[in-house]
């Protein structure tokens, strides 16, 4: 008998992990509105091209990770990022000019072909935030003390900003020289995924997280030693932004990210335990020149920032906080036949007039059906059987405190005296 299972790295979530989701979920809405966010939805499935332009043939996104889903002559993707896709997405919808600023953010599953382990799925789920058209270090500013903002109103305080500058493309390029050139004398005690990475991506083997490596790249020269005046100023006023706003951050000389897309600003925050390995809970940066790269007339610069939400539930697992289950203002308890229709009736009523009523779908015991009350934590209950009926009054009890009172059976009235405020 062949037994069904989900696919390797792609998990099923239920209630017990799913009110987590959508504390964060919550907050990540309230959060954003506050700061003139608009919600962007965008396809699961996309152009395979559309990945290899944005991001890169070399990068292991690319080579390795992607889900294919190939169509007679054309490549699909399941999309593995969503920046391009946003970038993608305002370009066919068009309405673009120089002066064009957007700012927009998403939620939703990315899919990367990667090995599973704590921390990191084959199906994954992420926030991202975009902001397009702004080429001050203001934009910058925003939007780590957005994520900052974000991750303290949830209550993640175990979190260390990490930040470092890639410079202009021209400064990241003889930069990249530089680095191959005092790497190329390490060569042999590279692993092997970076000997690889030397020739086709080199800036990667500045994160790599195997130790002999990351002992090699301590010593390795920093590439703010490289950055043009403008870029160095550029990247003084991000980290004096964060100061005066109170976000703590440490630069850090081998943070560069994995995409080829971005340059100057770059930052990730990072779990200082909880995580393991895969610690990264946020990360982003500023990703000029990625407009005309896919296809538009004129560059609109921009930075973003995609954040890990599984990574954020494992460490809201870890502060166990307390459940709010979802509120039952009233149980509906069935004495008899009788009983049991003219619950049904009057339960649908009430969940029409915006109260929350349950009332057992199968006959049970009054025994049974108060147990299911208690269970759910219902805050009234109110049994309805031959008696009631014929007298068209019932007796609500508090099942919070001891109090009770009789009223008459009427949908209106009983949800006027449920939704009361004293």
């Amino acid at each position: 008998m062949v037994v069904a299972r989900a696919l390797r790295g792609m998990n099923d979530l239920f209630e017990s992990e799913l009110w987590l989701w959508r504390k964060i979920e919550y907050t990540i809405r309230t959060i954003f509105a506050l700061y003139g966010y608009d919600e962007i939805r965008t396809p699961i499935l996309e152009e395979l091209a559309l990945f290899k332009r944005s991001i890169g043939e070399a990068t292991d996104i690319v080579e390795k990770e992607m889900f294919l889903v190939p169509d007679g002559e054309h490549n699909y993707c399941m999309r593995p990022e969503n920046t391009a896709a946003v970038v993608r997405a305002l370009i066919e919808r068009g309405d673009l000019s120089h002066d064009s600023e957007e700012k927009l953010y998403y939620i939703g599953p990315m899919f990367r072909k990667e090995r599973p382990q704590k921390g990191r799925l084959r199906q994954f789920h992420q926030f991202g935030i975009e902001a397009f058209g702004i080429s001050d270090a203001s934009a910058d500013i925003e939007i780590i003390v957005m994520i900052n903002h974000l991750f303290e109103s949830l209550g993640l305080d175990d979190l260390e900003l990490r930040i470092n500058s890639l410079g202009l493309p021209d400064e990241r390029a003889g930069f990249k020289l530089l680095l191959k050139d005092y790497l190329s004398n390490f060569k042999s005690q590279l692993c092997e995924d970076c000997q690889r990475r030397l020739e086709t991506n080199t800036l990667r083997v500045l994160d790599c997280k195997k130790p002999g490596c990351k002992e090699i790249a301590a010593q390795a020269p920093h590439i703010l030693d490289a950055l043009s005046e403008d870029s160095r100023v550029h990247f003084n006023q991000v980290i004096q932004g964060l100061a005066a706003q109170n976000v703590a951050y440490k630069i850090d000389h081998s943070l560069v990210r994995g995409l080829d897309y971005y340059n100057r600003t770059v930052f990730e925050f990072v779990a200082t335990s909880g995580l393991g390995a895969q610690n990264a809970v946020a990360a982003g940066g500023r990703y000029d020149g990625l407009f005309q790269t896919l296809g538009n007339k004129f560059d609109m610069p921009a930075i973003g920032c995609a954040g890990g939400i599984e990574r954020m539930v494992m460490l809201l697992q870890e502060k166990n906080l307390e459940r709010l289950n979802q509120e039952v203002a009233l149980s509906l308890v069935a004495a008899d036949g009788a009983g049991q229709e003219r619950v049904f009736a009057l339960g649908y009523a009430l969940r029409k007039l915006g109260v929350a009523a349950d009332f057992c779908l199968s006959k049970k015991s009054v025994k049974a059906q108060m147990r299911r009350a208690n269970r759910l934590k219902s805050r009234f209950v109110i049994v309805i059987g031959e008696n009631e009926i014929l007298k068209n009054h019932v007796i609500i009890k508090s099942l919070e405190r001891d109090f009770s009172q009789e009223l008459e059976l009427d949908a209106q009235k009983l949800a006027l005296f449920i939704n009361r405020k004293d």
